[in-house]
């Protein structure tokens, strides 16, 4: 069947042509198809605004018109050619409600809701048509993916339904049902009409096409918005002086010499946006690429039915009236080296060997597509980025200079909502829900400008984007930017590393080495597939929704660190030492536990939003100036030793320096991240690892819990830091990068009859997860305040220090929370969790898991997640403790225990080193 599918489709190739021809284009290059040839003057630009929003896309006008929303009218919008050029005008308009995060079902929302009600708004009927979509899964694993959407799609309140062959082939009577292990039907999903459909009926009029699209998007300049079309951006002024927010843009080009004044810059440019980064020296990690889809003939008896997704076979299908969009992820996509600025309502020519892979899986999807023909063809630039998400967001070098970018194909599904948190971050300073995956700070800086990291990880995200989303899934691609002065040791001894912010990191150890190879671009592009696959078949083993393979070798991991001792390298952490006259000033306002305290003193705390939202959590050792090592450097007065968590390093050091500029305090940050290593030494013997190799007193009273010093072990200087983030008795070394192997190995000479074992991260999330230990960005996040989050002893609300958000705190303290987060385990100790799971009590859903993982040494799964009353009221211990609970698990209720503490060691003995009270 295949081939012969294959033969059809070949054979209606030449009916593009005839399309063409009969529009008077044959011959005409495909670039130019779409082009007003006319010359246009630029249009008068203002001389000053508040806000300059530079593209004139579905995100610059979304971004235009919240801005108006929000009161900012004094905005202008700046545009090379027609509203809608780029890359906007000839999208597929595919909104699908279901995602696996509520950050993105929150922006998809918005989106929509605008939509809905743009009409009564602007009287424009924006072109929607609400005809519902359809997941397909082949396999259980896909199915069961499906299944994690909908349940915390229900939490959200959107309606979907799991839907067995039968009733799949009762809802869509073209489709093949044979192979399917099931369905996934969301009714609310929709497609957009904003311009494209024009495009397939109205191929010969290209001016018709701009007129129109000129007036869809026009209904978001409101309230005394402007857009300037034809104006292109030649010169944009970033000051030395951070402090000043101004920027100066130049248009040469106009001919009157004017400048506009600039107080923020918002860039949305997808394809084209380095173009203007680059000239207040940014890169922004994007990858152009060629992006397809075809239009099909007439089909008889498709009107009304859903849009499709095949996932397993790396397609979609659109519904075009009485027609369909066919388009999806290749492996082998054509990247870009530049596009060009001219390049605003062009294609490229169609290549039919690379778009087969989509026409096969859509001919077994729906087998009447075998004969019908195709009316035309869309291929076009489109800019991806390394992870497939966004980039948004304050530049962390260049303040007042916005990324809104990079949308990987949905600008249209998500310009609604990320064009309402663009205007909230700009005039707001932060986005109104947590934007960290979108947010540019995400990204460690200097990979942004290294191109060949970011082509890789942009093909590889790009290839894998329809595969199926699993816990534990790692890049092939771009591997080894950044590395421990450890990594080859670990990696001799079988650890599988994970990678984050560009670090690899230690995941847990395997009984033989499994090291990463370079990127093999999956055979493709003349590439070779690797002949090592050992690092690739570990991740395989990880792709289930049940215990992995490994699962033994991560308890062992866990219980020799409840029992004996573990090693842990977490040199990927930031490190910045906070100095200067105005350092105490700064740490006074900047963390929301009381640091001012002796020197030697370790202190958790958090840094907050303006809303009393969580923007970091870490720990802060107030110091002294030292002998010049990174563990021990040299500067004057008081200090502060701040280690954050690696992959938000960058969002933690970002947070900090912007409150430092806006404040014009006289403080220094200096930087160890990479030229200091951290080895954490866990668990009830470590003490006795540790006192074998320094002549410092390791006791409780010489050496107290949260507290920090310098000094000498196995002959290496290091700050020793009495911390734990698995709930164990230890010390973190913190050690110059030259010092590290030598430490490292004579603790493991020490400690391996003593019981020592290395661990990984695995273990971490397992032994912190248990002890109720909170993650940034997942148990707590820019929308979840200190109280709501159970750390409202970081908060130092006794004393009179102000500090930001202190007023957002004590304002929520007197009203009462409205949401809690909460542990769960469950009672089945045979079942595991994954996160997403909704969470119950007496048979109403009131939230869902933000984390779970398997708890070793209590034998069961547990979970972390916030709930909220249905009627709105204040959550009290009474509500808590008195319901029934149960979690949702793909579809199944699973009963559970709620927990007011942690279960593991509430009494926090065990950080304290007095097991011998432990019962």
């Amino acid at each position: 069947m295949m081939a012969a599918s294959l033969r059809r489709w070949r054979k209606v190739w030449p009916q593009v042509s005839c399309v063409r021809a009969a529009s008077g284009m044959e011959g005409v290059p495909y670039k130019d198809t779409i082009k007003d040839k006319s010359v246009h003057a630029p249009q008068t630009v203002p001389c000053e605004a508040d806000v300059v929003v530079v593209g004139g896309g579905s995100l610059g006008c979304n971004a235009l018109y919240h801005l108006a929303k929000l009161g900012v009218t004094n905005t202008v919008l700046l545009e090379t050619h027609q509203i809608t050029s780029g890359t906007t005008w000839h999208t597929a308009g595919l909104l699908w409600r279901l995602r696996p995060s509520d950050a993105e079902i929150h922006l998809i929302n918005t989106t929509r809701e605008l939509l809905a009600r743009l009409e009564d708004e602007t009287g424009v009927n924006p072109g929607w048509i609400n005809n519902g979509g359809l997941f397909i899964a082949s396999s259980k694993e896909r199915l069961q993916e499906y299944k994690r959407l909908m349940t915390v799609g229900r939490v959200q309140g959107i309606e979907s339904y799991v839907l067995d062959p039968a009733e799949t082939k009762k809802l869509y009577p073209l489709m093949n049902v044979d192979d399917l292990a099931g369905t996934l039907y969301c009714p609310g999903d929709v497609h957009v009409n904003v311009v494209s459909w024009m495009l397939y009926t109205s191929f010969h009029r290209p001016k018709y096409l701009q007129i129109k699209c000129l007036w869809k998007c026009q209904m978001f300049a409101v309230g005394g918005s402007r857009a300037a079309r034809f104006c292109w951006v030649a010169r944009v002024h970033a000051r030395e002086e951070y402090s000043n927010t101004e920027r100066n843009c130049d248009f040469p080009e106009k001919g009157d010499g004017e400048s506009l004044y600039l107080v923020r810059k918002l860039q949305q440019k997808r394809c084209w946006a380095n173009d203007i980064a680059n000239m207040v020296g940014v890169e922004v990690p994007l990858a152009p690429m060629k992006h397809a889809y075809v239009v099909t003939e007439r089909i008889p008896g498709i009107e009304n039915m859903p849009n499709v997704r095949d996932h397993d076979a790396s397609v979609y299908l659109r519904l075009q009236g009485d027609a369909l969009s066919v388009g999806g992820y290749e492996n082998n996509p054509v990247s870009l080296d530049k596009v060009e600025r001219e390049f605003s309502f062009g294609l490229y020519e169609l290549d039919w060997d690379i778009f087969m892979a989509h026409i096969e899986g859509a001919v077994n999807r729906v087998p009447v597509l075998e004969n019908t023909g195709i009316k035309s063809t869309v291929c076009g630039p489109e800019s991806f980025t390394p992870d497939h998400k966004p980039v948004m967001g304050e530049d962390p070098t260049v303040e007042g200079f916005f990324h809104c970018c990079g949308f990987n194909s949905a600008g249209m599904m998500l310009g609604g909502g990320c064009g309402d948190q663009i205007a909230k971050w700009v005039v707001h300073g932060r986005p109104e829900i947590d934007m960290f995956g979108y947010d540019i700070r995400r990204y460690h800086t200097p990979l942004n400008a290294n191109k060949p990291w970011v082509l890789e990880r942009s093909h590889e995200s790009y290839a894998k984007n329809y595969s199926i989303v699993f816990p534990h899934d790692e890049p092939l691609a771009g591997r080894n930017q950044r590395r421990s002065p450890l990594h080859n040791v670990l990696e001799d001894l079988g650890c599988v590393f994970q990678e984050r912010h560009g670090w690899e990191r230690p995941g847990w150890y395997n009984t033989v080495p499994a090291p990463t190879q370079p990127y093999d671009w999956y055979g493709f592009y003349g590439n070779d597939l690797s002949s090592d696959t050992r690092y690739k078949t570990m991740l395989t083993a990880d792709y289930t929704f049940d215990f992995p393979h490994h699962h033994d070798l991560i308890q062992k991991e866990c219980l020799a660190c409840r029992n004996a001792a573990a090693i842990f390298d977490m040199s990927y952490f930031g490190k910045f030492y906070l100095t200067g006259p105005d350092a105490q000033k700064a740490a006074d306002w900047l963390f929301s536990a009381d640091v001012a305290r002796d020197p030697g003193s370790t202190v958790y705390t958090c840094m907050l939003n303006h809303r009393g939202g969580i923007e970091a959590d870490l720990t802060v050792s107030v110091c002294d100036g030292g002998e010049g090592s990174p563990c021990d450097p040299k500067f004057e007065g008081r200090g502060f030793y701040l280690a954050a968590g690696g992959a938000a390093a960058l969002q933690n050091l970002a947070h900090v320096t912007k409150e430092l500029r806006s404040h014009k305090w006289n403080v220094q940050i200096l930087d160890h991240t990479d030229d200091m290593a951290m080895l954490s030494i866990q668990g009830p013997n470590s003490r006795a690892i540790l006192q074998q190799l320094s002549d410092t007193d390791f006791s409780d009273a010489a050496f107290p819990f949260s507290s920090h010093k310098v000094i000498t072990i196995a002959g290496h200087k290091a700050r020793a830091l009495r911390l734990s983030f698995v709930g164990e008795m230890g010390w973190e070394l913190h050690v110059p990068n030259e010092s590290a192997v030598a430490v490292y190995k004579a603790v493991m000479a020490t400690g391996e009859p003593l019981g020592l074992v290395n661990s990984g991260y695995r273990a971490i999330d397992s032994l912190s997860c248990e002890k109720g230990y909170r993650h940034w960005h997942a148990d707590v996040r820019p929308d979840d305040t200190p109280l709501e989050a159970g750390l409202a002893f970081t908060c130092k609300l006794k004393t009179d220090t102000n500090f930001l958000g202190r007023q957002a705190i004590e304002r929520q303290k007197a009203e009462g929370i409205r949401k809690k987060l909460v542990t769960l385990t469950l009672d089945d100790p045979s079942k595991p969790l994954w996160g997403l799971e909704g969470i119950w009590r007496n048979n109403e859903v009131l939230g869902y898991v933000r984390r779970a993982e398997y708890a070793f040494y209590l034998g069961r799964a547990i979970a972390y997640g916030y709930v909220e009353r249905p009627d709105g009221e204040r959550i009290t211990s009474d509500f808590l403790e008195s319901g029934s609970w149960q979690l949702e698990a793909m579809g199944t209720m699973l009963d559970a225990s709620l927990h007011v503490r942690p279960p593991f060691d509430p009494k926090n003995l065990r950080v304290k080193g007095l097991y011998s009270e432990v019962n």
